[in-house]
């Protein structure tokens, strides 16, 4: 099992490829000059007193674990993508990288304490240690929670970021890696199939191969929809989009590709993508797309597709009772506006219902149902602020603007979510489960109708907790990154 005790947590910032809740719009040049030449070159070599220790450990637990998690593992065998020197790490802190969504900080720390921070940052990073699940073929640790006892079984190890999941009729498993891998595991065999085919992708960022879901017939079809960010080059600009493309499942090789949608406008940064896929009761694909970083230009415009949740055919065009279907200049796929970052989405089973989970800035990620044409506030209103700390907007609430059904502070980064079905899990019944990304661990929401009443923390410490879903057998399977392990949990005596 995985346990954790390490002094000092990784900045990972947007130094590393990223991969968690950033996204911030900061314009800050990125330009190094010669004056903090001294105070980069003396995070090398500077010993933090208990005072500074204190600070860089505050600072980074206030502003930094946010996006980048409270513990280093994560981040233990990423790329830096722009050095992990002290040089480096002092560049990116105060300057920021705005398109990959690293805001800059130069207004919130000064030039001492981004020293001392950096000094803190590199001390963790030689206390690191990787977990290793090479030898590891089930849990067998036995947790308690609060109706029942239960376990891991260790279903799928090999793989980088297990993105998104989904059940084939017989009872094999497709998995996405954000990496750009696509896999078949057949079911009670723990060798991943590579399936070929899958589109390519800017594995960059927050960017890759995200959700994968079947068609609704895909008994009598075989057709899957598979959610990434595409990519395309215009002059010398790399843009990226989120991205579906339909295709056949046929063995391990996909065919009849075709790309049914576009968010646009294709954008140069590289996180808030989404994006989940979920067919609703109406036959209809919902499609989730983040605001890209870029939440004051589109968030709440009908006329640009991030920041939205959209809805179409299984072959990509628009249903005709989409609310904003006539409306000049729309993106007619639009279903809600002002949404953020939403990572999680599922179907009420009994209602039928569309639940989503969002990531909030510097607190206020939310559960919501996303409803026609409704408004759900970013960034008019949020319950979070700035990354750097500012003030982000005064208001919480505004007429037009849904409230959410739950608002975590400070922000856990919600992932994959999936109700409890079934009669294994004898008082989680109708309960709510969402992954957490920043303290690592499976949100259980109580659940009372369509109101959440309480939450109980489950899987402590497992790691970056990606995506969770209920199986045709049963039983919870839960998505982990870095290394990428597929756990299923299994109630115990």
């Amino acid at each position: 099992m995985r346990k954790t005790s390490y002094l000092f947590p990784l900045l990972g910032l947007a130094l590393i490829s990223f991969d968690s809740c950033t996204g911030s719009n900061t314009s800050t040049s990125t330009t190094e000059t010669n004056a903090n030449t001294v105070a980069e070159t003396s995070a090398k070599e500077m010993a933090l007193t208990e005072a500074q220790l204190e600070k860089a450990r505050t600072s980074y637990a206030s502003y930094c674990s946010g996006c980048h998690g409270e513990q280093m593992e994560a981040f233990t065998d990423r790329k830096w993508k722009h050095g992990n020197s002290a040089e480096n790490l002092f560049a990116a802190i105060k300057h920021g990288y705005p398109d990959e969504g690293m805001p800059a900080f130069e207004q919130t720390f000064t030039d001492d304490e981004i020293t001392g921070l950096v000094a803190y940052i590199q001390e963790g990073i030689q206390n690191v240690k990787q977990y290793d699940f090479s030898e590891e073929t089930a849990a067998t640790e036995v947790y308690t929670s609060e109706a029942l006892s239960y376990r891991l079984d260790t279903v799928a190890t090999g793989l980088e970021i297990p993105w998104g999941m989904a059940f084939l009729p017989n009872g094999d498993m497709l998995i996405t890696d954000r990496n750009g891998a696509f896999y078949r595991l057949p079911k009670g065999n723990r060798q991943l199939q590579k399936i070929a085919g899958a589109p390519e992708v800017l594995a960059q960022g927050q960017g890759g191969l995200l959700d994968v879901e079947l068609h609704p017939d895909f008994a009598k079809n075989n057709t899957i929809f598979l959610s990434y960010s595409a990519v395309k080059q215009e002059g010398d600009q790399t843009l990226s989009t989120t991205a579906v493309m339909r295709a056949k499942l046929e063995g391990n090789k996909l065919t009849g590709q075709k790309v049914i949608f576009e968010a646009q406008p294709w954008a140069r940064t590289r996180h808030h993508y989404g994006s989940r896929l979920e067919f609703g009761r109406d036959g209809m694909l919902y499609v989730t797309v983040g605001d890209r970083g870029q939440h004051h230009e589109n968030a709440q415009t009908i006329e640009r597709a991030p920041g939205k949740v959209h809805r179409i055919k299984d072959d990509g065009t628009i249903p005709a009772d989409n609310p904003y279907v006539n409306e000049k200049n729309a993106i007619a796929s639009i279903w809600t506006i002002g949404n953020r970052n939403i990572q999680g989405m599922v179907i009420h089973p009994q209602t039928g219902a569309i639940w989503t989970n969002e990531h909030g800035p510097r607190g206020g990620d939310e559960v919501n149902i996303a409803e026609k044409g409704k408004n759900y506030g970013w960034p008019v209103i949020s319950y979070g602020i700035n990354y750097n700390g500012t003030v982000l907007t005064e208001l919480t609430k505004k007429e037009g603007m849904e409230q959410p059904l739950w608002y975590w502070v400070p922000s856990i980064g919600p992932s994959g979510m999936a109700f409890v079905t079934g009669n294994r899990y004898k008082g989680w019944e109708g309960d709510l489960l969402v992954g957490s990304l920043r303290f690592q661990f499976l949100s259980k929401l109580k659940m009372d109708g369509n109101k959440i009443v309480s939450e109980e923390k489950l899987l402590k410490n497992i790691g970056r907790l990606r995506d969770v879903k209920m199986g045709p057998d049963g039983y919870i399977y839960v998505a982990v990154e870095s290394p990428g392990t597929i756990y299923r949990v299994v109630p115990v005596e």
